[in-house]
């Protein structure tokens, strides 16, 4: 069953209501963990776009799934697959509800990812909606380096041509639009693009443009 299909059919299930991102009550979860969720909630809710506050509790959300005691085989309504699908849920819910907040792109990135493989279009427009929501050029970043991870160079390239401004981002956006090339088998875009981030003059932009060189240089060879 497709991710988002499994999504829907746990969230209809019959349990009792709770406000899409709050802490789910469970005899499993880790006393230790609760105090620094709430932290970590509260965190978010004042910067959404807090990535190591959303990947810290992400983590403890899934150790909670992942330490659910097996219910009675006899009675048992989930699947094997449930603790890793119900985590799943809980990121979704509370990336969705940090979504609704104007200036939260970090969420859409998530809600990117998760929905890469059952609803690519749906996918894509909130990757670009979180490029768009943020101007430095470090959404872009996230959303291209989602894309190559999901193993699409080819559509984290497109997403860069679209989103990229050479002199406005930081050189780390140029970065992954350069890499997303080269994964795609565009050497001749990968130099475009790394011409292109040359027209920024600062050490950071310098360290990453030696880098990519050699690797721009050997696939034009190839």
């Amino acid at each position: 069953m497709a991710l988002l299909q499994r999504l829907k059919a746990l969230l209809t299930r019959r349990r009792p209501e709770r406000r899409p991102g709050t802490r789910q009550a469970t005899s499993a979860a880790r006393s230790a963990d609760v105090p620094r969720e709430n932290v970590l909630r509260a965190k978010l809710v004042e910067d959404p776009n807090d990535m190591q506050a959303f990947g810290e509790l992400a983590e403890l959300v899934r150790r909670r799934a992942d330490s659910v005691e097996p219910v009675d085989p006899l009675i048992a309504e989930h699947e094997p697959t449930d603790h890793h699908i119900s985590a799943e849920v809980a990121i979704w819910a509370l990336a969705e509800e940090l979504a609704g907040n104007p200036k939260a792109w970090f969420p859409l990135i998530e809600l990117g990812r998760l929905s890469l493989q059952d609803d690519h279009e749906g996918a894509m427009r909130r990757l670009s909606a979180a490029c768009e929501r943020e101007h430095s050029g470090l959404a872009l970043a996230e959303g291209v380096r989602t894309l190559r991870e999901a193993d699409l160079p080819g559509d984290g390239l497109g997403l860069g041509v679209g989103q990229w401004s050479p002199r406005d981002h930081i050189p780390e956006a140029g970065r992954q639009v350069v890499l997303a090339a080269l994964e795609a088998d565009r050497p001749l875009d990968a130099r475009r693009h790394l011409e292109e981030l040359k027209q920024r003059d600062d050490a950071e932009t310098h360290a990453v443009v030696a880098e990519l060189e050699p690797r721009v240089a050997a696939a034009e060879r190839v």
